[in-house]
């Protein structure tokens, strides 16, 4: 059995990392990871754009310009839906996850999926670098693996006489 390989390098290539300004507080600390843990990997500080945009709900369509520009290699979305007391936290969530899953279906390019859906502020902090980690990191992470594999398939496997 052959196997693509697990990569998580990132010299030479280059992000998009859309983040949502609301929950400004949370969502900077998901970056600080995202960017931190891309640099960390290889990614040259010149090759990760940023682009702010007002709300959770906004990430899909600015996600998609970015993986249609044929600037970039990968995708990573950062935001903060935090629950409140009306149906609004469950319409936002479904938006954001299928403008995400269509931009990435659509355009063929990997979009990272670094946006937390919590009860409360607390479980937000703790997941914008606190005890449950930073979940920009992970998001970073998955971009990193995908963007790589996608082309080790483009490629075949290894080993694999084409």
């Amino acid at each position: 059995m052959r196997s693509h390989p697990a990569r998580i390098e990132g010299r030479g290539l280059r992000f998009g990392v859309v983040v949502a300004r609301f929950n400004h507080l949370v969502t900077a600390r998901l970056l600080e990871g995202c960017v931190g843990e891309l640099l960390r990997r290889g990614c040259a500080r010149d090759d990760v754009h940023v682009a702010w945009v007002p709300g959770a709900f906004e990430l899909p369509q600015a996600a998609e310009r970015l993986a249609r520009s044929g600037r970039y290699d990968a995708i990573v979305t950062l935001g903060a839906v935090i629950r409140g007391g009306t149906p609004h936290f469950e319409y936002v969530c479904s938006g954001v996850t299928d403008g995400v899953r269509e931009a990435m279906r659509d355009t063929g390019v990997p979009i990272a999926f670094g946006v937390l859906t919590t009860d409360d502020l607390e479980q937000a902090w703790s997941r914008a670098g606190g005890s449950h980690g930073n979940k920009g990191e992970e998001a970073a992470l998955a971009a990193l693996e995908m963007v790589n594999l996608c082309a080790s398939i483009e490629k075949g496997p290894p080993g694999d006489a084409a």
